[in-house]
């Protein structure tokens, strides 16, 4: 037979593994708690400063695109910059986004503006109900002539924001992510300014279609929750290990007062 101290070696090391073990599960899992709080925190910031940029962006005057091309040609952030800029519409060409406006189904109209130059660039001219996506239900709107567009610049995606958003359906023109290349190639432009602009509130077509001021400044910031809830949970999971480590400290102390 196994002399007493072997057999008592042999009980005690599982205990001691499991105890590291466990130690080490919840020290891993406490880092990446406070880790995801403090991103989030990162993220809140970041967003807030974006919110306040944006904010300022809408109260200043257009510039002209020449300007808003400048700032990007030295890496700078154009999205949201106001914009003023004047040609004519080619509605032959329009391209439909798919969208939702004020809860209805629909279609953002992205036209080619023909400027003085001879460049292209595609404004989102505003909403369109699903049931008038053909132009011929809102012949109206096609304005011709020199138009006076202002807006906001509008940075090209470059590839497709999440994998959950369908492919854009070319054949039908049903875009469903914002994809310039196709747009300009599916309307054989070539010449085409690589930005969109949203024409804003103050344009307004004949016959109400399309409906302009359609851009979306309302980001979500829920950082500041996801923070607290992360927080909450590394501070939960401090609790659990404590009352566990209380708990244990228990029968202990009854066995020694027995003892005296």
């Amino acid at each position: 037979m196994p002399s007493p101290t072997v057999s008592s070696k042999m009980v005690k090391a599982p205990a001691g593994l499991r105890t590291i073990l466990t130690a080490t599960l919840v020290l891993l899992s406490l880092a990446i708690l406070l880790a995801l709080g403090t991103w989030q925190v990162e993220r809140l910031y970041w967003k807030e400063g974006l919110l306040a940029d944006i904010t300022e962006r809408r109260a200043a005057e257009p510039v002209s695109l020449a300007q808003i091309e400048q700032r990007a040609s030295a890496g700078e952030d154009i999205e949201y910059l106001r914009i003023s800029l004047s040609g004519i519409f080619d509605h032959t060409k329009e391209r439909h986004f798919f969208a939702t406006f004020e809860g209805r189904t629909g279609f953002y109209i992205y036209t080619p503006l023909t400027l003085p130059d001879g460049r292209t660039v595609f404004v989102n001219r505003g909403f369109v109900p699903y049931e008038m996506k053909q132009p011929a239900t809102r012949t109206a709107g096609e304005v011709a002539g020199e138009q006076k567009i202002t807006g906001y610049a509008r940075s090209k995606l470059a590839e497709k924001p999440s994998m959950i958003v369908p492919d854009n359906d070319l054949p039908k023109n049903i875009f469903y992510w914002k994809d310039l290349d196709a747009m300009a190639a599916s309307t054989g432009l070539s010449d085409v300014i690589p930005l969109f602009v949203d024409a804003d509130g103050t344009v307004q077509n004949p016959g109400g279609w399309p409906k302009g001021g359609v851009t979306q400044f309302d980001l979500p910031n829920s950082h500041l929750q996801y923070a607290v809830t992360w927080y909450g949970l590394a501070a939960a999971l401090l609790a659990v290990v404590f009352g566990m480590w209380w708990r244990s400290r228990k029968p202990a102390s009854v066995s020694g007062a027995a003892g005296q």
